[in-house]
């Protein structure tokens, strides 16, 4: 038990990061790459990667490689009650909206 709630501590402090969110949140509505990340959320590539790297330690990301470009996905499989939780994430349409007006590399 107190394993479990180790883990859920470790998920939560996570979790707790403004950026982190924000990336899960981006996350959710498509694969995006660092430079998409980059671009949306007006940071820097070195901060978007460190974040992007922890949430793939924790198991919540995932890569994938497209030709020259490695692309981040959700990977909630793990983590069902997660998805609920990003769902409630605020500013959907503004998101959708700053993922449409992107280049895309897909």
């Amino acid at each position: 038990m107190n394993d479990k709630l180790a883990e859920m501590a470790e998920l939560l402090k996570l979790l707790g990061d403004r950026t982190r969110l924000a990336i899960l949140g981006l996350l959710q509505e498509r694969d995006l790459c660092v430079g998409d990340i980059v671009e949306l959320l007006g940071t820097s590539q070195p901060n978007a990667s460190q974040h992007l790297r922890k949430l793939r330690s924790a198991g919540l990301v995932r890569e994938n490689k497209r030709g020259q470009w490695v692309f981040y996905s959700l990977n909630l499989n793990d983590f069902p009650d997660l998805r609920i939780f990003l769902s409630q994430l605020p500013g959907r349409k503004e998101r959708l909206r700053s993922l449409s007006s992107l280049t895309g590399r897909n």
